[in-house]
C-alpha cells in the first residue's frame, strides 16, 4: 500500500510548480528500483501510464475498468506449497512493477475501502491513505494543506 501511495504521489505540486519524480530518466530509474523495479525505459513509460490510470479512478473520474490495459497478458497461476494453494502472479518483466501497483489499489479497495483518496486541499495533488478510526481525515498533511485549510477558513470568517 506503501509503494502505490508513493506513485500517486509521485508527481507533488510545490509551490505552484508540478514536480514529476518520474520524469527525469534518471530520477525515474531511482524511484523505479527503491519500489522494487529494474528501471528500464519501458518500466518508466508503464508507471507513467499506470500512475495517470490510478489517479483517475482513485479520483473518480474513470471507473476501475480503466485499469483494465495494464492487466494485458497478466496471469495467475495456481501453485501447491507447503503452506498448500498459493497463486502467482506472472507478468511481462517490464510491467511487474506497474501490475503490482494495480493489484495495491485493488487491495486497498477492498480491504480499506473509500480510503483512499485526494487530499481535500484543491491545491494539493497528493493522496492520502486514511487510516483513522472515524474514516474523516481529509488532507495529505495536517501541518500543511490542513493548517493552510483551517487558516483561509479563519481569515474568511474575521473578515
Amino acid at each position: 500500500m506503501d509503494a502505490l501511495l508513493d506513485l500517486l504521489n509521485s508527481r507533488p505540486r510545490v509551490n505552484g510548480e508540478e514536480l514529476d519524480a518520474l520524469g527525469d530518466p534518471a530520477a525515474g530509474r531511482r524511484w523505479a528500483r527503491e519500489h522494487g523495479g529494474d528501471g528500464s525505459l519501458t518500466e518508466l513509460a508503464l508507471l507513467r501510464a499506470a500512475r495517470g490510470l490510478l489517479w483517475d479512478v482513485v479520483s473518480g473520474e474513470n471507473p476501475p475498468t480503466a485499469l483494465s490495459p495494464l492487466l494485458e497478458g497478466v496471469h495467475q497461476i495456481p501453485e501447491f506449497t507447503s503452506d498448500g494453494l498459493q497463486w502467482t502472479v506472472k507478468t511481462p518483466p517490464h510491467a511487474r512493477l506497474a501490475v503490482e501497483m494495480v493489484l495495491a489499489w485493488a487491495a486497498t479497495a477492498k480491504q480499506l475501502p473509500g480510503r483512499l483518496r485526494p487530499c481535500a486541499n484543491d491545491e494539493c495533488q497528493l493522496f492520502l491513505l486514511d487510516r483513522s478510526r472515524a474514516n474523516r481525515a481529509r488532507w495529505c498533511s495536517m501541518a500543511v494543506c490542513g493548517n493552510r485549510a483551517k487558516a483561509r477558513r479563519h481569515y474568511q470568517r474575521t473578515r
